[in-house]
């Protein structure tokens, strides 16, 4: 099993920046892909992005350019930059992670952009 924790989620200015984390345990050594969804108030949850193990990334295009996930598979762990953050930004995010045998999702850590 795989249990995932995400923190960092906060209150930022609209073209602030923020990072998020989320770290794994358990059969954390089972992951390949591993990334982030969003789920805006009254929208439903979409793909911010994924990363597998060479390092390599894809983005929705919502986000490219402006927010950039890093993977560390020796801590197990998975980060999320955002910079340049607008008010259509404001969603929980969730972790994910992949492994051969089901997908895995962290409870979501909330991330508002507002004056």
């Amino acid at each position: 099993q795989v249990q995932l924790v995400e923190s960092g989620g906060g209150l930022v200015e609209p073209g602030g920046s923020l990072r998020v984390s989320c770290a794994a345990s358990g059969r954390a050594s089972s992951i390949y892909g591993m990334g982030w969804y969003r789920q805006a108030p009254g929208k439903q949850r979409e793909l911010v992005g994924v990363t597998v193990p060479d390092g390599t990334a894809n983005y929705a295009p919502s986000v490219s350019g402006r927010f950039t996930i890093s993977r560390d598979d020796y801590h197990h762990t998975v980060t999320l930059q955002m910079n340049g953050l607008r008010p259509e930004d404001t969603a929980t995010c969730y972790c994910i992670a992949n492994t051969a045998w089901g997908r895995y999702w962290g409870q979501g850590t909330q991330v508002t952009v507002s004056f």
